[in-house]
């Protein structure tokens, strides 16, 4: 298989999503993070992705590519689809050691075989990428992705789920022999810690990935059924056993979600930012959502998330992942804030990515130190795909936005009071047709125009 066409020009075409508020901020945030998607766009032949960012990764990514798609799917569906098949074009089919391929398993990245850089050409050490892939896919559907372009991916979808079964417990991953030490988002050798600073010893479950995988497995049985490949009951039965053995196993004696269980299946208790991708997914229960949405309210800055609280003992704001905000980690926790029911702490973090974004000329960084003053960090990418599709993200979570093009229908439930004043979006993408709606200060929804067979159902 070929590797992607790093460098290769853009793909033509340009999102027309724009806002109008009342807090002209969030108008300039989701403006310069359109126009950085569409400027990071390119084409692995006829299928386009997003590359990960400027200057060190534009590449496809397993991870990066498919949470910036996902994020920014109020753009449209296409991007999503091109990086779905070109993921499942290079999709895991043996074991390899040294590039930790394994059967099913979607690629961590991709190089040309010339690049300067220690990680195999196509490189498959991510413990998360495979799960993302499925929910991308079945989120995708949901906004209008047509069936036709579906249902070829659905034995991908397959290999996918059995990979995931494949664990003996729960999902984990050991240090590569050629390739990185972590293999979740937190990717440095130092990003997974105790409490204490203590570096945690793998094999590592990262917390967020047993969630990935839950909201796969449901999502993965919800696509085999509805295009009869059938399958579903194994997989619904699968994720409530995980979620059980969750609930078990991760649970700190503070009330929260450890960031990972250790080799020894000890709970490595740092509060971390990981916490906030459980949110949204359905892994936790409303007692459980709003634990973690009171520990994500602690963890935030003015500016964003902290990656782990001040009280750490690793703590360093201007480090890579101990203490740093990450535009991206923020929009996950903000969406599944938002998709839960927490609206105050998923105002709070509107109102700090827009206050970050001032501050950045609202080209948001791959990440940044944002204790008093969001401080650059030297070598981040500018732009960078996740980090730009904050913006979308942030209109999904606004609108308490909830897409099913399948079942014709579209809820909005606006976070009130509004963080930014009085909206209007427009050239919001749902299938083939655009979503045209204003919203008050105080949450009220006008729906100027709607795609055609949708029905547009308002919840205060």
């Amino acid at each position: 298989m070929s590797a992607a066409r790093t460098g290769s020009a853009p793909v033509d075409g340009v999102s027309e999503l724009r806002v109008r508020a009342d807090d002209r901020r969030l108008d300039e945030l989701v403006r310069a993070g359109v126009e950085d998607l569409d400027a990071l766009r390119r084409a692995d032949g006829p299928d386009v992705y997003y590359t990960a960012g400027s200057p060190w990764y534009l590449t496809l990514f397993g991870r990066d590519s498919l949470w910036a798609a996902r994020l920014a799917l109020p753009m449209g569906t296409a991007v999503a689809a091109g990086t779905l098949r070109a993921l499942a074009r290079r999709q895991g089919t043996r074991h390899d050691p040294d590039t930790d391929e394994e059967p099913g398993k979607i690629l961590h990245e991709v190089r040309p075989p010339d690049a300067s850089y220690h990680l195999p050409p196509v490189y498959y050490g991510t413990v998360d990428a495979t799960a993302l892939w499925v929910s991308t896919l079945a989120d995708a559907w949901r906004w209008g992705l047509p069936p036709s372009e579906v249902e070829p991916l659905l034995s991908n979808v397959e290999r996918a789920l059995d990979w995931l079964a494949g664990h003996d417990g729960f999902i984990a991953y050991r240090a590569s022999a050629k390739g990185l030490t972590n293999h979740g988002w937190k990717d440095s050798g130092d990003g997974v810690q105790h409490a204490d600073g203590r570096i945690a010893e793998g094999p590592l479950a990262l917390s967020e990935v047993q969630a990935y995988a839950y909201r796969a497995a449901l999502d993965g049985a919800a696509l085999l059924d509805v295009f009869g490949r059938g399958g579903g009951d194994r997989w619904r039965a699968w994720a409530a056993d995980l979620a059980e053995r969750f609930r078990k196993a991760f649970w700190c004696p503070g009330g929260y979600p450890a960031i990972a269980l250790d080799g020894s299946g000890a709970q490595v208790d740092s509060v971390a930012s990981n916490m906030g991708h459980l949110l949204g997914t359905g892994l936790l229960n409303a007692e459980e959502s709003r634990a973690v949405a009171g520990h994500v309210a602690a963890l935030a800055s003015p500016f964003g998330v902290r990656t782990v609280a001040p009280g750490s003992g690793g703590y360093n704001p201007l480090s890579y992942h101990l203490g740093s905000v990450w535009p991206h980690d923020t929009a996950i926790a903000l969406v599944g804030l938002a998709r839960d029911g927490h609206r105050a702490e998923a105002a709070a973090l509107v109102r700090a990515l827009v206050a970050a974004g001032e501050r950045f000329g609202f080209r948001l960084p791959e990440l940044y130190g944002g204790d008093d003053a969001p401080t650059p960090y030297p070598a981040a990418c500018r732009p960078q795909a996740w980090s730009a599709a904050a913006g979308p993200a942030l209109l999904t979570a606004l609108l308490g936005l909830d897409v099913d093009v399948p079942a014709g229908r579209v809820t909005i439930s606006p976070l009130w009071p509004s963080p930014v004043g009085g909206y209007r979006i427009r050239g919001l993408r749902i299938g083939s047709g655009a979503l045209d709606v204003s919203v008050t200060a105080d949450g009220a929804a006008t729906v100027h125009s709607a795609p055609a067979g949708l029905t547009v159902q308002k919840v205060q």
